[in-house]
């Protein structure tokens, strides 16, 4: 394992901050995030119970607007649910071999429901109520991933459950105000994973206002770093934008996101009920 500093410089290029001296615990636990990778190929021995539960309440030991915990965990341990979910995300070709499985979900049915036992009048249905319960579950399933890192439990998130967000939320029985942010396959790891490329501190961090008046240089360095690191196996839709000699992340972000990707997401959450004005 890197150490902080090296594997920091190695992610974002430009790092140059030192730190003097930390606590052991302190150094411990920057140098494994520093060090955090995506893990896609695992063990066949799933991760026992009592550690999976464990996680789940440090992920939910995490900062929540206002204290309204408006997220929660789906833990996927039925076989024939596990190999639908298998089934709705086949473009995720690893996921079959990942031996845990779970959902993060948005949760704001709780509050509504405290308002209605409470009697009390519930004033804030507009986007913020939807807005409040992803970010919720982005910080849970965050701190769940820092968590199994730290006691060598690889993880891989995924969005594109919300690709097929009705067809989960019908699986397990989601109701109204309730719906798959993200899910996690995890397990442990059956190789080193590798420590991605970022773009440079110097194109988002940000001091006093916001600059991105270099932003094309940074992004166009970026691309060049990232390639000589890891470069991409192969390009995307090509037969729409044929095969470029250089391909870049930035070429791959673009070829990406020039498909329409999750259009009925939505008239999804309307459906659960959201109103997002």
């Amino acid at each position: 394992m890197r150490s902080t500093a090296d594997a920091l410089r190695h992610r974002f290029g430009d790092f140059d901050a030192e730190i003097d001296s930390l606590e052991p615990d302190t150094a411990r636990a920057w140098q494994l995030l520093a060090n955090r990778g995506v893990c896609r190929r695992f063990k066949p021995e799933p991760v026992p119970v009592a550690i999976v539960d464990t996680l789940c309440a440090l992920a939910l030991s995490s900062p929540t607007k206002s204290d309204l915990q408006q997220r929660d965990i789906l833990i996927v341990e039925d076989a024939a649910k596990r190999a639908r979910i298998n089934e709705l995300l086949s473009e995720q070709d690893w996921l079959p071999a990942a031996p845990n499985f779970l959902i993060f979900l948005g949760n704001n049915r709780r509050q509504r429901q405290i308002h209605a036992w409470r009697d009390r009048p519930f004033v804030n249905d507009h986007l913020d109520a939807f807005f409040n319960t992803g970010v919720d579950a982005a910080i849970a399933l965050s701190a769940f991933i820092l968590a199994a890192n730290a006691v060598g439990i690889g993880c891989c998130p995924i969005s594109t459950i919300r690709n097929r967000a009705q067809d989960v939320s019908d699986l397990f029985d989601m109701p109204d105000h309730v719906y798959p942010v993200a899910a996690l396959g995890f397990g442990y790891p059956a190789g080193e994973t590798h420590i991605s490329a970022r773009l440079p501190l110097s194109a988002t961090v940000h001091r006093d206002r916001f600059d991105d008046s270099a932003i094309e240089a940074d992004v166009n360095a970026y691309d060049r770093r990232r390639h000589a690191i890891f470069p991409y196996r192969k390009q995307r839709d090509v037969a729409r934008f044929g095969e470029q000699e250089f391909y870049g992340w930035s070429e791959d972000k673009a070829r990406q996101y020039s498909n329409p990707e999750r259009q009925d997401f939505g008239a999804f959450v309307r459906r659960k009920g959201f109103k997002l004005s």
